[in-house]
This record gives structure tokens, C-alpha cells and sequence, in this order.
């Protein structure tokens, strides 16, 4: 599917935005959409601990405000965070001064220069205006580990097809993909190690 990894057509409507870091070097970079909730974020950060790997989780506001303590858990681990905006929302249906006041109110919660729209749906006047304001990360690969079609093996095997070098990788710690990452998760960390992929956080 064309959203498990977006090909250069529609990364093109987005210039600037980083989809991928240096295709040379055999490194993946592990990133956690939706959270922090306390149902999964903890226990992620544990298999990253197990690991020794770092990861960068782009958190929503409201999350953050409710839980705090697992927000700071995140940073006192070593991991890197970015602005998922306040409350999840989609850019298409909102007017950009309504979008833009949604991710700076997340500002007030989330200190950070990196920028992940949910969805990766944008108005053009939206992602200009973000532009200004922070480094737009997007993903090289999806792993749907929030779609109740997929299974376990069916993230891993999107991982496995899909994962080159350079790769930025999505995964969610949300309660939607909580069956399936908690399988998956382990497996493509293992996979990766295996085929002699260094993890990084994002950090340009």
C-alpha cells in the first residue's frame, strides 16, 4: 500500500519535510506517534531500555497535560520529542489559523523543533506556516500497527519489506495498535539488530 511507504510523488507536494536521513548509512530511526498514555508507553520505553536504543516520540498535547509524569519519563530516558499537535487533529478540514493554534497551544506542553502532522494531511498554507516554525518530520515507513485488519506478523512484515537505510519508522503508542505493537515491536527491534541496522533518534 502507497501509505506504508508514501512514494516520491506525494513527498514532493512537501518540499523540505524529512522523510528519510542519509540513504548511506545502514541506520533506521524509531519513531512513536499518539502517546504518552500510561496502557503502553511505559512498556515501550522498557523494550527500548532492554535495547539500548533511542527513539523519538511525537506526543499529543492533551496526552502530555494528562500525564506528565510519563511525558518527563520519556525525556529522562534519553528520547527525543516532537509536536503531534494538541488534540490529533487533521489539517484538511480545519482553516490554518485554527491548525497553527491547535499545534501552538501543544507548544506549552511539548518543547520541541520537531513537527509530525497527524496523518501527514496538510493544507499547503498550513505546512509553509510550520515550516517557519519547526522541522517537519514525516516517515519512510508506516507500519499500520493502529489498523485492526493488520496482525502482529502483518506490522513485522511491513517492517521487514519496506526498512532500507535511512528509513524514519512509524509506530504508535496508542491503545489502537496496543495488541499488535506489543508482538511487533520486539520482533522488528530483533530483525533490525539482525540485518545490522543502528537505531538513532532524530537529530538534524
Amino acid at each position: 500500500m502507497l501509505i506504508e511507504q508514501p512514494p516520491l510523488l506525494y513527498r514532493a507536494f512537501f518540499p523540505g519535510a524529512i522523510w528519510r536521513i542519509d540513504s548511506s548509512a545502514k541506520n533506521v530511526f524509531l519513531t512513536f506517534d499518539d502517546g504518552p498514555i500510561p496502557h503502553i508507553t511505559p512498556w515501550v520505553l522498557d523494550i527500548l531500555d532492554c535495547y539500548q536504543i533511542k527513539a523519538t516520540f511525537f506526543c499529543v498535547g492533551d496526552n502530555v497535560r494528562k500525564h506528565p509524569e510519563i511525558y518527563q519519563m520519556i525525556l529522562d530516558r534519553g528520547h527525543t520529542v516532537g509536536n503531534h499537535t494538541f488534540s490529533h487533529v487533521q489539517g484538511l478540514p480545519m482553516s490554518s489559523k485554527s491548525y497553527m493554534d491547535n499545534v501552538i497551544k501543544a507548544e506549552h506542553y511539548i518543547k520541541s523543533e520537531y513537527f509530525r502532522p497527524p496523518h501527514g494531511h496538510l493544507r499547503f498554507s498550513q505546512y509553509f506556516k510550520l515550516r517557519k516554525r519547526y522541522k517537519v518530520i514525516m516517515w519512510d515507513v508506516v507500519t499500520r500497527d493502529y489498523s485492526k485488519r493488520m496482525t502482529a506478523q502483518g506490522v513485522f512484515n511491513v517492517v521487514k519489506k519496506k526498512t532500507r537505510n535511512g528509513s524514519i519508522i512509524v509506530f504508535h503508542d496508542s491503545l489502537k495498535a496496543k495488541e499488535r505493537i506489543k508482538v511487533a515491536l520486539p520482533l522488528s527491534i530483533e530483525w533490525l539488530l539482525a540485518q545490522g541496522y543502528t537505531f538513532q533518534s532524530i537529530n538534524i
